[in-house]
């Protein structure tokens, strides 16, 4: 057998997955690690159409009526398809109408090839017409950065099926439904969403719609409903994301239901959550011209290939770096408390001496972009012009939830008929007609000062709004989907136009770059020392589905939330130890921290610490922007610490372990160097000194002695 064989098989032991692959899996490259060979394709056949990439595979037959008869995990040979249903349903004006689909199973538990000829199409579904086939074409046009980015393509690659369905219906005349299918290249990855063209001459309501419907096999048998459902092994989620700083928080489309044709379940209530539903809690409700097409969300499937947290996490910190390359933009920031031009100015001076490269006008600090006035914009156009001239990015702040306007612009409690009611309590409704000029005004602040970056607090979080007075939606039911398309549409401007987007939200998949690595915002009151530990420990936890250059983490320079002279780093020259020990852990683990102040140094001391500091993490960029293996979680009672890794690097690994304790630490530490993509030796050097050869046992692993001083760090380099 070859490395690869050897390699993956031993894979399998790290990682306790419970499948057995055959020879013919075991020779393959593991995709985590080279994935070039996957290469996506849609084969044609008699009465089939197969998407495929080598790691996943999806197989739809096309008459009597276009429906999914395979479902593939093909790195573990697991069939994720116990049942045949709709490829969507569409509800318009009222009316749900399935879109194709095959009916006439018995059984639901299980599907036999030989079923399939003696099925038929449901009558009064939306049949199948036709397809086509392409080439994956971007939704969002980003066409690379000026800023320091590490995406290897500006766009995922891979074909896109599409099917197009009518109905035989008068009612129906003249409107197509369309469902869009695309297998990626390099990836066990799918996505699917509809389209609905309105060639019928009237107005038409999109009241609901399911763009994916699938019936997997239940993951346990419980013949009493428990509290707690296991899922298949495979990541969902969608485009149409908000309300959080995590993928899990922020999925509103993602459903697990039971199969109410699903009889000879365990179960005695049948209530087995094993049907995948994407679709909308309320809405759309949008209104479909004659002549127009709706677009719905994008929803993605990612086949998982065993139970192991580090591996299927990295598989998804592949999946956003692929459907979404701006992630890995991460310019070195600091966040000015003022807009005082002679202090923005002079942070600005302070960054190009010490390497930083933007400058954020922080919340408080009294930047308007919603004042458009010539005066203001000729304040910060000539601050922007300033800091370009010496090789710096200027941008700002803007609040647009958590604050009230006035009734007629707020969003309405649907249960009182009164503002009020909102994720943050009172918000304007972004569909009211002041939302719109609010976005209106923000793009010609951006355009006509120049400025390089929007952190925009208030992404739409996801407000139902019941007014019928607001000028962009009609009511209750369409007014989440209403402010979400604006939203987005403002977004994937910003992406257009290289505007770098911080936003406390998940719109990484529509055109954001960086959210909050997860923290609470009073802790950053705690004194210095709680502060450090806790920050490492956010590190740690927020990087598991985030890589580096998704998050931001935060540092007060000066007072924020409270706290006092403990909890600042303020007068800095007086507390360079604290400063030193931020940096470290920020700019080690490649997560940018927003350190909010008026300035970056104000002694020969600081300059020098925060310059070399910086120097530092330019010289190993690139590893330091890769993705991190979890080595230990930060507890105050041993070492902790984490590894970044990407076997394409002439460094493939860069290690940080970090001593909490009062006592030196002096012992050997296992490091598992299977994802540097190294096979039998790796050179392993403490602090830049003389590398040492290291050999890989079969698990791909090494013991390295580390010496840790008190309270201290160590950091080591793998080649």
């Amino acid at each position: 057998m070859g490395n690869y064989s050897i390699r993956n098989i031993v894979l399998l032991l790290c990682i306790a997955t419970a499948q057995v692959w055959g020879q013919e899996k075991a020779d393959k490259k593991d995709w985590l690690l080279d994935a070039d060979d996957y290469v996506a394709e849609i084969v044609e056949g008699d009465n089939t159409l197969v998407l495929q990439n080598g790691l996943v595979k999806r197989k739809l037959v096309m008459a009597p009526n276009a429906a999914t008869v395979a479902f593939e995990n093909l790195v573990t040979g697991e069939h994720m398809l116990r049942s045949i249903k709709p490829e969507a349903e569409v509800t318009i004006d009222g009316k749900a109408y399935a879109i194709g689909g095959l009916i006439g199973l018995k059984e639901h538990g299980y599907l036999l090839e030989k079923w399939l000829p003696a099925l038929t199409s449901d009558s009064t579904a939306f049949q199948y017409k036709g397809h086509t086939i392409a080439e994956l074409s971007p939704h969002i046009d980003w066409k690379g950065s000026k800023r320091y980015h590490t995406a290897k393509k500006t766009a995922p690659s891979g074909k896109e099926l599409t099917l197009s369905f009518t109905h035989a219906s008068e009612a129906m005349s003249g409107v197509t439904v369309n469902v869009h299918y695309v297998v990626y290249d390099g990836l066990p990855l799918l996505s699917k969403r509809i389209t609905v063209e309105n060639a019928s001459g009237r107005s038409l309501t999109i009241t609901g719609f399911k763009s994916e419907i699938l019936a997997f096999p239940e993951m346990e048998n419980p013949v009493e409903t428990p509290t707690d459902w296991k899922k298949p092994n495979m990541h969902v989620e969608s485009d149409y994301a908000f309300g959080g700083f995590t993928s899990g928080e922020s999925n509103v489309t993602t459903f697990w239901e039971p199969d109410p044709e699903y009889t000879s379940q365990v179960n005695w209530l049948l209530e087995t959550p094993c049907l995948l539903v994407s679709t909308l809690k309320v809405g759309p409700n949008a209104t479909l011209k004659a002549g127009d097409t709706f677009q719905g969300f994008r929803t993605y499937e990612l086949l998982l290939d065993g139970t192991d947290r580090e591996r299927n996490t990295l598989a998804i910190r592949k999946m956003y770096r692929a459907l979404a390359p701006w992630v890995t933009e991460n310019p070195i920031f600091m966040h000015l408390t003022t807009t005082e031009p002679k202090v923005v100015k002079s942070a600005i001076d302070q960054c190009v001496e010490t390497g930083y490269e933007m400058v954020i006008l922080s919340f408080g600090s009294g930047l308007n972009m919603e004042d458009t006035t010539a005066v203001n914009i000729s304040k910060f156009r000539k601050l922007a012009d300033y800091a370009h001239k010496k090789g710096i990015q200027l941008g700002g702040y803007s609040l647009f939830s958590s604050r009230t306007i006035n009734d007629s612009v707020d969003v309405i409690d649907k249960a009182t008929g009164k503002p009020g009611g909102a994720k943050f309590l009172n918000a304007p409704c972004l569909a009211s007609e002041w939302g719109r000029d609010y976005l209106d005004k923000i793009a010609y602040f951006l355009g006509k000062t120049g400025f390089d970056l929007l952190e925009h607090d208030g992404p739409y979080p996801g407000d139902y709004c019941a007014s019928t007075s607001h000028k962009y939606h009609k009511g209750y039911e369409d007014s989440q989907w209403a402010q979400w398309k604006m939203s987005v549409d403002f977004y994937n401007r910003l992406r257009e136009n290289d505007i770098y987007l911080n936003a406390p939200d998940f719109y990484f998949l529509q055109g954001s770059n960086k959210c909050g690595i997860g923290y609470r915002e009073v802790n950053w009151s705690l004194p210095r020392d709680q502060q450090i530990m806790l920050g490492r420990q956010n590190i740690y936890d927020g990087t598991w589905e985030k890589s580096p250059s998704m998050a931001w983490t935060f540092v007060p320079l000066t007072e924020y939330h409270g706290g006092g002279e403990i909890a600042t780093l303020e007068p800095l020259k007086d507390h360079l130890d604290a400063y030193k020990a931020h940096m470290v852990q920020n700019y080690g683990s490649g997560v940018q921290a927003c350190y909010r102040g008026p300035r970056l140094y104000d002694s020969k001391e600081t300059k020098r610490l925060v310059k070399e500091q910086i120097d530092w993490y330019k010289k190993y960029r690139d590893i330091l922007n890769a993705d991190i293996i979890h080595l230990g979680r930060p507890n105050g009672r041993s070492w902790d610490g984490f590894m970044h890794v990407d076997p394409s690097l002439e460094y493939k690994g860069l290690i940080l372990i970090f001593n909490p304790t009062d006592r030196p630490i002096d012992e050997v530490v296992e490091i598992p160097l299977y994802y540097t993509g190294l096979d039998t030796q790796a050179k392993i050097a403490t602090k830049g000194r003389t590398p040492k050869v290291f050999e890989l046992d079969r698990t791909y692993k090494v013991d390295v002695p580390i010496q840790i001083p008190a309270e201290g760090y160590t950091w080591l380099t793998v080649q």
